[in-house]
Order: structure tokens, then C-alpha cells, then sequence
């Protein structure tokens, strides 16, 4: 039976000033005895992964900083914090600027530092198990240019210096039925092995752990929101596959469903895996095997090919069976959502409800059903001016109460072991401004733009993006994050390698791939608006009297769009009949699943406009 926590998402965040301040000293002192001038703390741990286990939050250890993204240059006497634009508030916040000083990821982050910053003859340390090859091409270079000497590490000062540092997550494995995989592992490694021999390579290295969980049918709960067992694995060009992974994690009948073709070995056996690939021709993928591991194989006389994961792509490409789980958890999830859009325009409209408060309820509701393993990302629970920061984080430290007359965005997601969600909406508290409702219409006629769009095969999400932005554009407004990213089936809600964004692109949109369709606009320090759906590409068809074969996009998102936000003028024929269109079939699939008032909100909700 699984185990569901009393809270998945906190909101008092660890880290902070003191972190730095006890810490800083203790690291330091690692690196004099490694003979470090400069030491590199990226936010990325071993596996890559969005969300790190515990053990692995090196950069907070260091700084106090719990951002997402970012890195630290750690001098003797100085130090230096890297964060994106969605941190220069945080970071102030987490992080002692009498320790750090802080500058921007963005323009080239740590290599553009380390060249302008480097004195002849400093020694810069690096761990490389947490860099890429191609950032740490641009690292070495940068350094070298300085004139300093970069130098891997064994053994990370940080590992060395943290006391009490937490254990590596041992949780259980658990199988991904083939009812709801649709498929077996034996014929994915088959499928996988063909396209690894077509490709004139021996095998396959395999880092990202939701590539192996997709590959194997298994899951596990190592991290937070996504449902991973953290592992690597090699797949030989016979389908035979090494699982390297903590054997405690594994029960008998995770032995059995693996078989013969699926051998285990411990973690710290990877080594001498990869020596074993001597003289064989593999397969790493340069954004998720680290230097180390292209290191290790180069070193065992291995011939490594830098391509793409050989699993991206089939994952991305959702069977049949997949999708219709992904449907059903879908509606479920639509119910829960229609619960809190109920309690939204009632009990939160009073203006005394804060954004902690109403991402708890929300909570509160996906929990109705049972299935719910966890949230699929921390809720993004705007009020105010926090709705216009694009990926907020709502913690006690920033909270605000949905005050009358302002606007709510709340972007949240379930894992259901049938299918990953993802979905905000934007509500009035009281009665929204003129302006208010333009903008919001305006995202709606870029959002019903992508979700009706039909395009011939091999288009990419950068080839539509233009679509969700011209109503904005021509407004002479915009926004600035992707329009679309891809999402998995109980796996990581941000999924690759399809995306729909202005940034190139070279992946072109499948049959099953899902993605999410959000445009949004944003007004510094007044309010955010977002429309979130995810949608999957269909099989191409005939258009009457086309020439072509079409693809196009189904919707699997079902909760109300706000009418009070929707200036109805501002439509077309078409797209006034597509959210009517929408509205009823959000009726027709989520009023079975609620009673009483919520019901009755609902078929008002759903009422044409």
C-alpha cells in the first residue's frame, strides 16, 4: 500500500543566510587542502533531474539558496551566486550579500566569469559528475584562456565538508503494469535495441533516470513530484540492459517482472560497467550523461557517439493505452479542479484567503481520489503581483491574500499512476478591471489558436509558437517563457525532447506526443493571467478539399475558463463557438463526478456564452 504524506508541498522553505555563514567556512577549508583556488557549485546533481533528492542540494548546503536554477563560484576569500530572472527576488531573500555577490545566469553564467575573472595561475576545481560535456568544454576553455588550470575532482569538497549530510533515498521500486505502460519491457528493449544497431553503435548509456523507468516499466519515489527510481543503465545493441541501482530498492517481484535480459549491479559497479564497453561503439547523450561518465568510457578505450538518448523520442511518443490513461486521470483530476474553482468564486472571495491556503485546498481536493501519488510540481499560487512572477513559489516568507479586485493564477498538477497532470487557471477575486479582461481574452484567442491549429507532417513546436503569441503581438504585448513543453505518463511533468517555444526547434510534432498549450501575460508588480492545457498530437487526417494529410491537437484539460474574465466582442464566431464547445464537453465529463453545489456552479460555469 502506498503511503501518502499529510502534505506534499511545504511552505516554509529551508535554506536561508545562515546556510552560507556556517557553511562557506567549512567548505573552504576542504578546498585549501585539495589545493583549490575556486571551487563550481552548479544546481545540478548526478542524475540531472528537476527536482533533487536531499543529499544532493549541494548549492543550498553552500548558499542557503533553493531556486531551481542557479550555480556558486566559491573563492577563498569571495564568493559568487548565479541566478535567472525569475530569482533576483529570492535570492536577496535565502542568500548573505555580505558572502555573495550575485549576478545573472543568464550571457553565458559561469564560463563568461571564470575567463573575465580567473588570475594566472589559480586552480579551479570542479566535480564532474554534475557538468555536461558542453558546459564543461566552455568551463575548461574559459578557465584555460584566464590562464588558470581546471581540475576534476574525485571526491567533491562539499561531500566532505557537509556533516550529518542526508542519506541517498532508498525507496522502493514499483512496477508500471503493461495495462498501463501498453506495452512490455521486453519489447521496448527490443524496440530501443533496434534503433541503438541501426545506428552503428554497440550500446546505449542511459543517465536520465525517467528514460529507464519508461524503458523497464518500473517507478519509484526518490524524488520529490516525479515518480523516478534514481539509476543508470547501459542497453546493449541485444536488448540486454545493466541496471545499476541500490539492490535494497528492489523486492522479489521487481527481480521477476525484470528477468533474464535485465542483470543488477550496485551503483558504485558503474565503473567497471563502463570499462566493459572497450572498444565498443556507445551511445551518450550529451545533455544527460555527465563528463564524467564520457570521461570514464573515452578512458576504457570505449568510442563514444554524442547523440540523443535513444529513449527521448519513443517516450515522447505516447502509445494508445497511454493516452487513454491519461485521459481518465485527466477527468479525475478535472474534478478535483472544478472542487477548488468552486471554492475559488465562493469561500475565497471574501479577500481574506491566502495563496498558501488556496494551493492546501486545492491539494485538499486532488486528494478526493485516492489514486493521487503525489503533486507533479510545487503549485505555482499567484496572488496579485506574485501572479505576474512567471514561476513563483509560494512560501511564508512571500504570501499574499487574494485581495478583491485582483486576479489569482493557480498552476498545479497531479501524478496519477495512470497519467501526469498540468493545469492553471486564472480567476478574478471580485470584479476585474477592463484591462484585466482584454488581456485575458487576448491569451484566450492565442490559446484556442494552438488548440484548433492543423499542420502537415514534420512541423515543430517553434514552427507554431507565433500562433499563441499573435493576438498578444498585435496588442503589442507578450510574454516571456515557452508556449509548450511535453509532459509524461506518471513521469516528469516537463518532458522532452518535443517543446512548443520562439527558440529553435528540430523535433517535429508526433501522433501521442502530449504538450502543453499556455500562453500568458504578465504586468510587473499588478497581476499574471495564464491559460494551461495539455494536448496531444492526433493522427494526420484529410481536410475536404485539402491535399494533404493534417495533424492536430486533442485536448485532455477539463475545468472551466473564468466568463467573467472573457470579453465576449473580442471573439470571433469561432472562437466564441469553440469555448462553448469546450464548456460543454467540460460538463459532459466532469458533471457525473461532482454533486450538490458544486454541480450547480459547474452548469453555470459551463452555460454559453
Amino acid at each position: 500500500m502506498n503511503h501518502m504524506p499529510d502534505m506534499f508541498q511545504t511552505y516554509d522553505i529551508t535554506g536561508g543566510p545562515e546556510y552560507g555563514r556556517k557553511h562557506l567556512p567549512e567548505l573552504r577549508a576542504q578546498m585549501l587542502e585539495a589545493g583549490l583556488d575556486l571551487f563550481l557549485v552548479p544546481h545540478e546533481d548526478e542524475y540531472q533531474n528537476e527536482y533533487l533528492p536531499d543529499c544532493n542540494e549541494r548549492l543550498m548546503w553552500v548558499s542557503g539558496f533553493t531556486g531551481s536554477a542557479g550555480a556558486a563560484i566559491i573563492g577563498g576569500n569571495s564568493a559568487v551566486m548565479f541566478v535567472d530572472g525569475r530569482y533576483t527576488l529570492q535570492v536577496r531573500q535565502q542568500v548573505d550579500e555580505s558572502l555573495f555577490e550575485f549576478t545573472k545566469l543568464e550571457g553565458g553564467g559561469m564560463a563568461t566569469w571564470l575567463r573575465e575573472n580567473v588570475k594566472p595561475g589559480q586552480t579551479v576545481g570542479f566535480d564532474p559528475r554534475l557538468h555536461s560535456p558542453a558546459a564543461l568544454t566552455k568551463i575548461r576553455d574559459a578557465v584555460s584562456l584566464a590562464g588558470g588550470d581546471a581540475k576534476s575532482l574525485d571526491k567533491n569538497p562539499i561531500d566532505a565538508a557537509w556533516d550529518n549530510r542526508p542519506a541517498s533515498p532508498l525507496t522502493k521500486v514499483t512496477i508500471q503494469p503493461e495495462s498501463l505502460a501498453g506495452k512490455s519491457h521486453a519489447d521496448k528493449r527490443a524496440e530501443i535495441a533496434q534503433s541503438i544497431s541501426g545506428s552503428g553503435a554497440d550500446a546505449a548509456l542511459i543517465t536520465a533516470p525517467a528514460s529507464i523507468a519508461w524503458l523497464l516499466n518500473i517507478r519509484g519515489s526518490d524524488v520529490q513530484c516525479t515518480p523516478l527510481p534514481l539509476s543508470t543503465a547501459i542497453i546493449n545493441k541485444d536488448g540486454h540492459v545493466q541496471l545499476f541501482i541500490a539492490p535494497e530498492k528492489l523486492s522479489d517481484e521487481v527481480r521477476a517482472h525484470f528477468g533474464n535480459d535485465v542483470s543488477v549491479q550496485t551503483e558504485d559497479a558503474l565503473q567497471d560497467g563502463l570499462a566493459g564497453l572497450a572498444g565498443k561503439t556507445v551511445i551518450a547523450d550529451p545533455n544527460t550523461a555527465s563528463a564524467w561518465h564520457v570521461d570514464a568510457l573515452k578512458s576504457a578505450g570505449a568510442k563514444v557517439k554524442s547523440t540523443s538518448d535513444p529513449i527521448a523520442l519513443p517516450k515522447a511518443k505516447k502509445n494508445a493505452v497511454e493516452i487513454k490513461g491519461t485521459e481518465a486521470a485527466h477527468i479525475r483530476d478535472g474534478a478535483a479542479l472544478v472542487r477548488f474553482l468552486h471554492w475559488l468564486d465562493t469561500e475565497a472571495q471574501s479577500g481574506e484567503v491566502d495563496e498558501i491556503e488556496a494551493a492546501t485546498e486545492l491539494e485538499r481536493c486532488r486528494r478526493v481520489d485516492s489514486s493521487l501519488r503525489d503533486l507533479s510540481f510545487e503549485s505555482i499560487s499567484g496572488a496579485g503581483s506574485n501572479g505576474a512572477v512567471v514561476h513563483y513559489r509560494v512560501n511564508s516568507g512571500t504570501v499574499q491574500k487574494l485581495e478583491r479586485g485582483s486576479l489569482f493564477l493557480i498552476d498545479s498538477g497531479g501524478q496519477y499512476p495512470d497519467g501526469t497532470t498540468d493545469v492553471t487557471r486564472t480567476v478574478p477575486i471580485g470584479e476585474p478591471t477592463q484591462e484585466m479582461r482584454e488581456r485575458f481574452t487576448l491569451v484566450l484567442q492565442g490559446h484556442i489558436a494552438l488548440a484548433t491549429v492543423r499542420f502537415p507532417a514534420g512541423t515543430t513546436g517553434s514552427n507554431l509558437d507565433a500562433l499563441a503569441r499573435y493576438p498578444l503581438w498585435q496588442a503589442g504585448l507578450d510574454y516571456d517563457h515557452g508556449t509548450g513543453h511535453g509532459v509524461g505518463v506518471f513521469l516528469g511533468v516537463h518532458e522532452g525532447p518535443q517543446r512548443i517555444s520562439k527558440t529553435p526547434n528540430t523535433i517535429a510534432l508526433e501522433p501521442g506526443m502530449i504538450v502543453s498549450n499556455e500562453p500568458g501575460y504578465y504586468k510587473t508588480g499588478e497581476y499574471g493571467i495564464r491559460i494551461e492545457n495539455l494536448q496531444y498530437v492526433t493522427e494526420g487526417s484529410q481536410i475536404p478539399g485539402g491535399e494533404r494529410e493534417m495533424l492536430g491537437f486533442a485536448n485532455l484539460t477539463w475545468a472551466p475558463l473564468h466568463k467573467d474574465l472573457i470579453e465576449t466582442d473580442m471573439l470571433t464566431r469561432v472562437e466564441r463557438d469553440y469555448v462553448n464547445d469546450y464548456h460543454a464537453l467540460v460538463w459532459d465529463k466532469i458533471s457525473p463526478l461532482v454533486k450538490g453545489d458544486v454541480k450547480a456552479w459547474l452548469e453555470t460555469a459551463c452555460k454559453p456564452l
